[in-house]
């Protein structure tokens, strides 16, 4: 339970995105080259590649719909920590009941007390491994979706706008040492998927 609320403060968006080619740099390289241009048929056609990046710690940080489900999955740890925080407490106080009153307890009853203190504690420790994987399974379910919201724009996007890569970078997990800012597209993903999100929230609640 603690481990999943201490991800869920950590978490970032990651993503890795390869757009296809463009059919003109396609046609392009393939297209023959004609007999009578001898500098064309001595240069090939140079292809110039296309390539962007999203800070996916930007993205953590602005899109509201990756913050609202964070937060709603935050809300839902702490629900299930208070509630097995409080079965725990009552647990305690039979216990510590018990303990008063073992001494002048007949045999048969300690034995039927103490039998029944451990049936609790295993149910305590079953609801909170039930609880635990409940809530990965949510935030599985949860993130998964925002990670589908993110590519799907971002594919539509490459296509619009003729990328063939687009990548990410982070200062947490830099798996691209440096990236030339003027290759930066994270403000205008950040815009158009809040943009989106934020359209699609009235139609959700109706």
């Amino acid at each position: 339970m603690n481990r999943i609320l201490a991800n869920l403060s950590k978490v970032t968006l990651g993503l890795i995105l390869v757009a296809s080619v463009a059919s003109c740099n396609q046609n392009a390289s393939n297209a023959p080259a004609s007999k009578n241009d001898s500098t064309a048929a001595a240069s090939p056609v140079k292809i110039q590649e296309k390539i962007v990046y999203v800070n996916s710690d930007t993205l953590s940080e602005k899109y509201v719909y990756f913050k609202d489900i964070k937060s709603k999955l935050e809300a839902k740890v702490k629900k299930a920590q208070s509630d097995l925080q409080s079965k725990g407490q009552a647990f305690q106080r039979e216990v510590a009941e018990y303990q008063q009153k073992a001494a002048t307890m007949s045999a048969s009853d300690r034995q039927a007390t103490e039998e029944k203190l451990a049936r609790k504690q295993d149910e305590l420790g079953r609801l909170d491994q039930n609880a635990s994987q409940s809530l990965a399974q949510d935030e599985a379910t949860e993130f998964n979706a925002v990670y589908n919201a993110i590519t799907e724009y971002l594919k539509k996007h490459a296509e619009e706008k003729g990328y063939q890569f687009v990548l990410t970078y982070s200062k947490t997990n830099p798996a691209v040492i440096y990236a030339d800012s003027k290759l930066d597209i994270t403000k205008e993903v950040v815009e158009a998927l809040n943009k989106e999100y934020s359209a699609k929230k009235p139609a959700e609640k109706k």
